[in-house]
C-alpha cells in the first residue's frame, strides 16, 4: 500500500491555522465531513474518542489522529501543515504542525494497520518530514507525500 492509495491532493491544506488540539480535531473533522458525506460530529466523536486512549501526536512535531468511523466506505486521509505550532500532547511534549488524519471504515481493521503503517514508514524518513516543512503549496506537499 502506498500513500497516494488513500490520500487525494485535494485533501492536503497548507497554511491552516488552530489554537488548540480540540479547535483542529474540530477543523479537521469539519473537512473529512465535506469530503466523505460522513457528518463531521461522528467524525469528531470518533477522533475524540481515539485522543483519550493516549494522544496521537506521534513525535518530531508530527499528529497522527485516526480512527475506524462509522458509515465510511474507505480510507479517508487529509494532510495538514499548520501555520504555527500547537500543543498536542505528543509524546516527546513538543508541539505539532505536521498533521495527518487516517480514517478508515470500522469494519476494516486490518486495512487500518495497513494504513499506519505506511504513513508511519514514510514519515520515518528524516527527509520526508525536512520537505513538508519546507512545502509551500499543496502541491509541493501531495508530491513529497506519494513520492
Amino acid at each position: 500500500m502506498l500513500v497516494h492509495d488513500f490520500l487525494l491532493a485535494e485533501n492536503v491544506f497548507v497554511g491552516l491555522s488552530s489554537s488548540s488540539k480540540q479547535h483542529l480535531l474540530r477543523q479537521i473533522s469539519e473537512k473529512a465531513g465535506e469530503a466523505t458525506s460522513v457528518p463531521y460530529r461522528i467524525i469528531a466523536k470518533a477522533l475524540s474518542d481515539r485522543e483519550v486512549l493516549g494522544s496521537t501526536g506521534i513525535g518530531g512535531g508530527v499528529a497522527l489522529p485516526h480512527a475506524a468511523v462509522a458509515g465510511l466506505e474507505s480510507v479517508f486521509c487529509l494532510v495538514v501543515l499548520l501555520a504555527h505550532p500547537i500543543d498536542f500532547e505528543a509524546v516527546d511534549g513538543e508541539p505539532v504542525d505536521i498533521v495527518i488524519l487516517l480514517l478508515t471504515p470500522a469494519s476494516a481493521r486490518t486495512e487500518a494497520l495497513n494504513v499506519l503503517s505506511c504513513v508511519a514508514r514514510r514519515f520515518r524518513e528524516g527527509d520526508a518530514v525536512r520537505g513538508l516543512r519546507a512545502a509551500r503549496t499543496g502541491d509541493q506537499v501531495y508530491a513529497i507525500l506519494t513520492a
